[in-house]
């Protein structure tokens, strides 16, 4: 039992720098190429903070795991609304002005709901893992037509081009941030699917519930780290572009490649963990489509909902 403990925090820690190390070279290579602040924010970084939800999963899906890599997904979705948002918005409510995030909440939901269809099942082959590839590619495609037609108001700019740290060095270097922040997203995956597989059979619970929790919340702290930072300095539509980006990848992205790489059975997934997931999201739909802030008192709702989620969810 502790070396499972040891195994998931050192898998953790490593999953948490590779995932930093491949954020910043992403970055700096996409303001080389002259993309803007905003279209990074709402594309790069809210697509690099989700890496390590994208490694463990395909790791699981190549160990034969599906229920991991399911339960990794769809417990990350439930986490960054119930958790971090809650978190986030306690610290500094929220009130957002980006008007692509009222036009992306409804896209979550939709995705959301035909993701649930698609694991009504409990499986998802290759063809269904293709289709939400193709879904990822033309989601990318009308964020940045969107968010190019679309003008921003200065404040939400200044926000954006705040965040996006400022070049240095030669594309070299971004190169090597990249490729060492894979290699640790590589390493870090490997610990944590065989540390959680064993604390799974140290617990006698499923695989799908470490993946619903457990992993969950480890593979989720570049974004914990990331909506934290940003509602500490204010800039509440950094924390939503980015949490809403994250549960889009997760859906479309990580499903998806998991399922490429091999077809995933969920074994130990209830339909209660969807409806969870889909309840999280409609949450949110009211909150951004009114021009109201996230009060606290909402942000205490959230957390309740998802600590209460997690007593519902383990075994006892």
């Amino acid at each position: 039992m502790t070396s499972s403990l040891l195994f998931l925090l050192l898998g953790f820690v490593l999953l948490y720098f590779g995932g930093e190390g491949l954020v910043r070279g992403s970055v700096a290579l996409a303001l080389r190429l002259r993309l803007t602040p905003l279209i990074i924010g709402l594309t790069v970084v809210a697509f690099g903070t989700s890496s390590p939800e994208l490694v463990v999963s395909i790791k699981a899906a190549l160990n034969d795991q599906g229920a991991l890599a399911i339960g990794n997904v769809i417990g990350s979705n439930i986490l960054n609304i119930g958790l971090i948002l809650g978190l986030t918005a306690m610290i500094y409510p929220m009130k957002v002005q980006l008007q692509v995030l009222r036009i992306d909440v409804p896209i979550m939901l939709g995705v959301s709901l035909l993701v649930v269809w698609l694991l009504s099942d409990l499986r998802l082959g290759r063809v269904e893992g293709g289709l939400l590839l193709a879904g990822l590619l033309a989601y990318v495609s009308f964020t940045v037509i969107l968010a190019k037609k679309l003008k921003p108001s200065a404040e939400v700019e200044a926000e954006y081009a705040e965040a996006i740290p400022a070049l240095r060095g030669s594309v070299w270097r971004d190169v090597t941030l990249i490729l060492c922040g894979l290699a640790l997203l590589v390493a870090g995956s490997h610990f944590i699917v065989d540390g959680a597989v064993s604390l799974a059979r140290g617990f006698g619970v499923n695989e799908a519930i470490i993946g619903l929790t457990i992993v969950a919340m480890g593979t989720s702290l570049p974004e914990l780290v990331t909506c934290v930072v940003a509602a500490l300095k204010k800039e509440p539509d950094i924390v939503l572009g980015n949490i809403v980006g994250s549960n889009l990848f997760n859906l479309l992205g990580i499903l998806g490649a998991a399922a490429l790489a091999k077809p995933l059975i969920g074994t130990g997934i209830r339909m209660s963990d969807f409806l969870v997931m889909i309840a999280f999201t409609i949450a949110l739909v009211p909150i951004l489509w009114s021009f109201r802030k996230l009060q606290r008192w909402e942000a205490v709702l959230l957390l309740v909902g998802y600590v209460s989620y997690l007593a519902w969810r383990w075994p006892k």
